[in-house]
């Protein structure tokens, strides 16, 4: 080495090489939300802020039970438009959530932060289509009580299902990039949430008909 070559600089090991974003921060961690930069534009910020669900996102533990609950929350009134509706909003929301989740991450420079909750909104939403149909074509089998039950139902399959990561969830969220990588995971985990609930409900429906 030259003595005025400067010595070669080992790459940063919590940052992502091919975007030059830092790496998602440990979840288990207290973090804060990375801040919308100074000079965003008003389209940035209206996507950044649909990116962290709207402010649900922000704390700095558990963002993203937080944003789930908030999906839930703005799930709420949306299934009372009807399933047609309900399933038209999710499917938008699932596909425009690719550009969302990937310009909140270049805003926060940022790969997958877990303020970003979007895709949990997104997830969640899905896991709640069943229960949409049935209140839009069936709501005589559905007192309050199996309603909220069902609620809460979706909400732990969803979380469990985000959280643990089996395959291809797990698959999902490591081999693929940018906005599609960070909605996919959450996609397949409010799918498989979606067919637990559904199996787990038949089989109520099944062994005790008279619940």
């Amino acid at each position: 080495m030259s003595p005025h070559s400067s010595p070669k600089q080992s790459p940063d090991p919590l940052s992502d090489q091919s975007t030059g974003h830092s790496a998602k921060p440990d979840i288990r961690k207290s973090n804060a939300c990375p801040p919308l930069p100074a000079q965003a534009s008003l389209l940035d910020k209206v996507v950044y802020w649909l990116g962290i669900g709207l402010g649900s996102g922000l704390p700095k533990r558990a963002p993203g039970t937080w944003g789930t609950l908030g999906g839930v929350i703005v799930a709420l009134p949306l299934m009372q438009l009807g399933f047609i509706a309900f399933f038209s909003i999710t499917m938008i929301a699932s596909v425009i959530g690719i550009a969302i989740c990937e310009r909140t991450s270049n805003l926060m420079q940022v790969h997958d932060d877990p303020h970003i909750v979007w895709d949990e909104w997104a997830g969640m939403w899905l896991s709640l289509l069943p229960l949409s149909f049935i209140i839009s074509y069936t709501p005589e089998y559905l007192t309050p009580e199996y309603y909220w039950l069902a609620v809460v139902l979706a909400f732990i399959l969803f979380r469990i299902f985000d959280i643990a990561k089996p395959n291809p969830i797990k698959w999902a969220d490591e081999k693929l990039t940018g906005g599609l990588g960070i909605m996919m995971d959450d996609i397949l985990a409010g799918i498989i949430s979606l067919v637990a609930w559904m199996m787990i409900v038949a089989s109520i429906v099944m062994f005790y008909p008279a619940a």
